[in-house]
């Protein structure tokens, strides 16, 4: 299956998980096409100064692979400075939040597995 950039759905959200300003999330897999192995297959955008809030990770485990911009993770409390190239995975009811803490969007794919 081919799915092309254009016939994508991409959701809009204030606040998520309590975090600052509107965030972009471009489904790439979604639904039923995820056989429920997984919850979520997509690319974020946060846009200068916003955030996805500090939130748990209990039934899954979330990784984040930082595709360009710059941003902080606060990962179970230690807050580390996050670049392109980066990972970050969150399990076993660890805890994190992220926040674009540069002048460009901050882009990254998060992929949301069940455990």
């Amino acid at each position: 299956m081919i799915k092309k950039s254009k016939d994508l759905e991409i959701t809009k959200i204030e606040h998520l998980r309590g975090g600052k300003k509107s965030v972009s999330i471009k489904h790439l897999i979604q639904g039923e096409e995820l056989k429920n192995q997984a919850k979520m297959i997509s690319k974020i955008t946060l846009p200068k100064g916003a955030s996805i809030g500090y939130h748990d990770h209990t039934e899954d485990f979330e990784i984040y692979y930082i595709l360009t911009g710059t941003g902080v993770v606060d990962d179970n409390g230690n807050i580390t400075k996050v670049s392109q190239g980066d990972v970050i995975y969150t399990c076993d009811g660890a805890t994190h939040s992220i926040e674009n803490t540069g002048e460009h969007d901050l882009e990254f794919m998060a992929i949301v597995i069940n455990e």
